[in-house]
């Protein structure tokens, strides 16, 4: 009998269709109207002195400014844009340099390429800086800039000050309102955790407070080596902070004593809302806590671990000769200059994005500079954001940038087919300003759609040429797409041959050596760093699948594939925090032999996926007490190395 024909699929694949849906993100207000007023007075400002052409370059240097205005700390805001602002001055003065020099501009973008990529591989910082300095370093060779040389990064820079100047203005009001905000809403995160405490949504919310504690830690730790002893409200958030470790580490005991028992009263979420509240009020003195009296160690574990924190909350001046960031002290700042330096030059990586970039960089340059067509800088514009490693995968990027930019041209068209240039440009720079910031958040496709009016009319005023530039910027995009996609994507078999296996082997490693250490002896600020650096590490994996999910096959199918195993890790290591947390309030401890067992599943599991790209089911023996506090993480190290996939290769 013949099977019945399978429907026919209409719907493209969610690989390729996952950008194009918003993320569902509140709107930055206080961003859209600085993104408003910083790219729209010097326009106002040049038409004034009639010298437009100053105006939009000062401008595009406001839009470098607030595409790099991402942090809400107002110390970390004055590096995130004052440092790539001296790197885009940089590069437009080499670009302008060599503009009209055919060969010579070739080789120069090429080289800035190969620094950019492989400087971007740093940090944030470095990554926004290295996107600058080859941005306009491409726009300084594209486009005529005024004389003498040293005219346009001054105005480029004095665009991104003018952002920075407006980020800052509150900041002898609020000073630090950002942070503290950050470390409530923390408080707030592990609050909705316990209420999600044997439901199915615990796991997502246990990933919103990693992700809520990590960007707590960076911005009350932002240059934090001179900040101690000397910021007595930084010292006070971070002791705050360090307070939410043994709530974090109670969770998972809470968790189980939740599917075992019943429900949490209702009064541990409360109290820590409480906490939250006081955190963001600032408020001292005697904390007053109506709690259930503990029976189990689960509930004794959450129980010390709420009065602790509240105790740390609603003290005036903790030690602080007794703080830190569970993660280590950081070395003095020449130590981790020469560290970063030696890592980006001996990086195997690092090297292979910067040639990579470099290659498609340069064949875009060389398509404008030496080929007798008419193309723009708009090319390498294009190579020069799909190409950047850490703001999605590359297949996917070049896809959304086709339809973000299509998106952001009709807006463009009407822009420039409808109103007239002058004074008219000053409220529809207001407008399409707002816009970069608003649409930025819920995606990449968005952000270009908003992005791509902005640099399309700001070109105008530098090059006068109308509605003339629209379709050109169109070809001129999906050129650019199609080199980003050939010769970044197709000709490099890493991009379609996905490593996430390796990146997960090694967070199995560290969970591993994490079990062993909670029952080996280790002393308690030993396992309270190793657990934070392993939940922040599982972070980045989960973050690399997610990514690798809107690859095309093979890479996006495997990578769904894998996805339970790394839910698997995670509650492994829920299992082995609920474990010890049980120990520590009088549960008995589980014999080593026991302990050596789950290690050695691990470690098994571990080297397994380093040597296939295809999961295997393993039947696995775990003998132990059924009764003992290892019982729940046996149960969880068995599912996952009974996990199965279908064969991919």
């Amino acid at each position: 009998m013949a099977r019945p024909a399978r429907p026919v699929r209409l719907s493209p694949p969610t690989w390729l269709t996952a950008g194009l849906k918003p993320a569902p993100t509140p709107i930055p207000w206080a961003a859209v109207l600085r993104a408003s007023v910083a790219l729209s007075a010097p326009i106002a400002v040049g038409l004034a002195v009639e010298q437009p052409v100053y105006g939009a370059l000062v401008s595009m240097g406001a839009l470098s400014g607030v595409i790099g205005d991402t942090a809400d700390a107002y110390r970390m805001r004055i590096f995130n844009i004052a440092v790539p602002q001296l790197f885009g001055a940089l590069g437009v003065t080499l670009g302008a340099l060599v503009f009209g020099h055919g060969w010579l501009a070739v080789a120069v973008v090429t080289l800035v390429a190969l620094v950019s990529g492989m400087i971007s591989s740093i940090g944030a910082v470095a990554s926004v800086s290295g996107l600058l300095l080859l941005l306009n370093c491409v726009v300084g060779a594209g486009l005529p800039m005024p004389e003498p040389w040293w005219k346009a990064p001054l105005l480029l820079t004095l665009g991104g000050l003018f952002v920075l100047l407006l980020s800052l203005l509150a900041w002898p009001l609020r000073r630090a309102a950002p942070e503290r905000a950050a470390v409530a809403a923390t408080y707030r995160a592990v609050a909705e955790l316990y209420e999600a405490a044997g439901t199915p949504t615990y796991d997502e919310q246990r990933h919103a407070v990693t992700a809520s504690l990590n960007q707590s830690y960076d911005l009350v730790l932002a240059r934090r080596a001179r900040q101690h002893g000397r910021a007595p409200h930084l010292v006070r958030l971070l002791a705050q902070l360090n307070a939410l470790v043994p709530l974090l580490e109670a969770a998972p005991a809470a968790q189980l004593r939740v599917r075992l028992i019943g429900p949490l009263p209702a009064a541990i979420p409360a109290a820590v809302r409480e906490l939250a509240d006081a955190v963001e009020e600032g408020r001292t003195g005697t904390p007053v806590l109506d709690l259930p009296a503990p029976e189990r160690p689960a509930e004794k574990a959450v129980d010390h671990a709420l009065r602790y924190a509240a105790t740390v909350v609603h003290k005036a001046e903790p030690d602080p000769y007794n703080i830190d960031d569970r993660l280590g002290r950081p070395a003095a700042l020449r130590v981790r200059a020469r560290r970063t330096t030696r890592a980006v030059l001996l990086s195997e990586a690092s090297w292979r994005y910067g040639l990579r970039l470099a290659l498609c960089i340069g064949l875009a340059q060389a398509l404008v500079s030496l080929i007798a067509v008419p193309r723009s800088y708009w090319v390498a514009l294009t190579v020069t954001f799909v190409m950047k490693p850490d703001f999605g995968s590359v297949f996917s990027r070049a896809v959304l940038r086709a339809f973000g930019t299509a998106a952001g041209l009709v807006l463009a068209a009407l822009v420039l087919a409808e109103v007239p240039r002058g004074w008219w440009d000053v409220p529809v720079m207001f407008v399409l300003a707002a816009l970069i910031p608003a649409f930025s958040a819920k995606g990449y496709a968005f952000q270009t759609a908003a992005i791509t009016p902005v640099i399309l009319l700001l070109s105008d005023m530098l090059n006068q040429q109308g509605f003339d530039l629209v379709l050109p910027r169109l070809y001129d995009s999906l050129i650019g797409c199609a080199i980003t996609l050939i010769a970044g994507y197709l000709l490099w078999p890493e991009s379609w041959h996905t490593r996430i296996g390796d990146r997960l082997a090694d967070a199995v490693a560290d969970t591993a050596a994490y079990v062993n250490g909670a029952f080996s002896g280790d002393d308690r600020t030993a396992r309270h760093r190793a657990r934070r650096k392993l939940y922040r590490d599982l972070s980045t994996v989960r973050s690399e699948f997610q990514r690798a999910l809107t690859e095309p096959p093979p890479t996006g199918p495997r990578a769904a594939a894998w996805w339970p195993l790394v839910v698997a890790v995670e509650r492994i290591v829920d299992a082995t925090t609920a474990a010890r947390i049980r120990v520590d309030h009088g549960a008995p401890a589980p014999e080593p032999a026991e302990v050596a067992a789950v290690e050695r599943e691990l470690r098994e599991l571990s080297d397994g996926l380093r040597s296939t790209d295809t999961l295997v089911e393993v039947r696995a023996e775990l003998p132990g007490d059924e009764n003992g506090v290892l019982a729940p993480l046996r149960q969880e190290v068995l599912a996952a190395r009974a996990i199965a996939g279908p064969d991919l290769r």
